[in-house]
C-alpha cells in the first residue's frame, strides 16, 4: 500500500491529521500549491511508493452541502479560472478538467476566494464544491506520475459567510483528521 503524503494549504486545515502521517503545507492558491508540491516531490526517490492526499476545506456551491454532511472525495477537478475555450481555439489542450477518482463530486479550483453569489451560481453549473488548491495538487501529482486523492470538507457556502472561514476551518480540520485516521493511519 502506498504511503500517504498529506497536502494541505494551511496548518489550520491539517491541524488534526494524526501523528505519524507526513504533512506538506503549501500555502494558499494554485501557484503556492503547485510550487510547494513540485519542489517537495522533485527531491524524493520514493514516488512509486507514494500517494498524494489533498485534504482541505471547500465552499459548497449548492444549497444543502453543509458542514454537517459535507465530507467528499473528489471524482474530478476543474481549473475554473482559465479561459479553456480560447486556449482550445488556439489549438492547445488546456487540460482544465482532471479525473482524480471514481466519485461524482466535482471540485472547481481557482485563485478566487468565492464570496460573490454571481460567481457561486456560475461555478455551480459545473461543480459542487470550490477551493483554491485542488487542481494544482492533482496536476502536479499527475505530471510526476504519483497517484492523488482529493478529500474536501464543506466549511462554508461560498457566499458572504465564507468571510467566517477562519472560525469555521477547525470543524473541517477535525472531520478531515478523523477521515485520515480511519482511511490512512
Amino acid at each position: 500500500m502506498p504511503r500517504p503524503l498529506i497536502v494541505a494549504a494551511t496548518r489550520a486545515e491539517a491541524a488534526h491529521v494524526p501523528a505519524g502521517l507526513e504533512v506538506l503545507i503549501t500555502g494558499i492558491g494554485k501557484t503556492a500549491a503547485a510550487t510547494a508540491l513540485a519542489r517537495h516531490l522533485a527531491v524524493r526517490t520514493d514516488l512509486a511508493d507514494l500517494v498524494v492526499v489533498n485534504l482541505g476545506s471547500a465552499g459548497g456551491l449548492h444549497d444543502g452541502l453543509d458542514a454537517e454532511h459535507g465530507l467528499y472525495e473528489i471524482g474530478a477537478v476543474v481549473n475554473h479560472d482559465i479561459n479553456a475555450d480560447a486556449i482550445r481555439a488556439l489549438g492547445y489542450d488546456p487540460r482544465e478538467r482532471l479525473v482524480v477518482g471514481p466519485g461524482e463530486t466535482v471540485l472547481a479550483t481557482g485563485d478566487v476566494f468565492v464570496t460573490d453569489p454571481v460567481v457561486r451560481a456560475r461555478l455551480a453549473e459545473q461543480a459542487q464544491l470550490v477551493d483554491m488548491e485542488g487542481y494544482a495538487v492533482a496536476y502536479v501529482a499527475r505530471e510526476l506520475g504519483v497517484p492523488v486523492r482529493l478529500v474536501k470538507h464543506v466549511s462554508d457556502n461560498a457566499d458572504e459567510g465564507a468571510w467566517e472561514w477562519a472560525t469555521l476551518v477547525d470543524r473541517s480540520a477535525r472531520i478531515l483528521g478523523d477521515w485520515a485516521a480511519t482511511h490512512l493511519a
